[in-house]
């Protein structure tokens, strides 16, 4: 084979061609194997990771609850500090009014007892006053009426037991008894 030949040159085209296409073959089957040993490790990895994708899933989907549950949490304890932020306003204002009421009730109960004291001072006296009149009135009807009374009926029974003695026909014996309230002169 000459190499001023154009089949010369058209062999070694073709033994390079055929040399190209064997490397070609040979690094694709290279390829090939590469790819199938990564594929292989892609999925050992991929065996070795689902399980912990599966965990972080699993977590990922419980830190959405448990934030839907902050959530909530939060909006409950904003209504419940809006409740108990009302609540104690009116706590302050029955405080106030109960303040205000038990201030009133003391100013009534001192007034009353002011009252009830001078009620009593009053009531007192008009005891004193009457007990007085009535000592005054019993003493007045013993000097003026009881002790007049007695000695007018002193002198009544002396004056008839005198008529019996003058008036009787028969003088009665002087050794007769007399009852005591007969005998009795004031």
């Amino acid at each position: 084979m000459n190499p001023h030949e154009p089949l010369f040159w058209l062999v070694i085209i073709t033994a390079i061609i055929a040399v190209s296409f064997i490397l070609i073959a040979g690094a694709m089957i290279a390829m090939a194997v590469f790819v199938n040993r990564a594929v292989k490790s892609v999925n050992r990895l991929e065996e070795k990771l689902d399980p912990l994708i599966n965990r972080a899933n699993a977590v990922s989907e419980q830190a959405q609850a448990i934030a839907v549950q902050g959530r909530q949490i939060a909006e409950q304890f904003n209504v419940m500090s809006g409740h108990l932020s009302t609540a104690t306003g009116n706590l302050a204002e029955s405080t106030a009014l109960i303040k205000e009421e038990v201030r009133g009730i003391m100013n009534l109960a001192d007034e009353t007892a002011e009252m009830a004291r001078e009620k009593v001072e009053m009531v007192s006296r008009a005891i004193d006053t009457t007990h007085d009149r009535v000592a005054t009135t019993t003493e007045f009807i013993q000097t003026k009426v009881i002790e007049p009374a007695r000695e007018l009926a002193a002198i009544l029974a002396g004056v008839r037991r005198g008529l019996e003695v003058l008036v009787s026909p028969q003088p009665s014996p002087v050794d007769r008894t007399y009852a005591d309230e007969e005998m009795f002169i004031g």
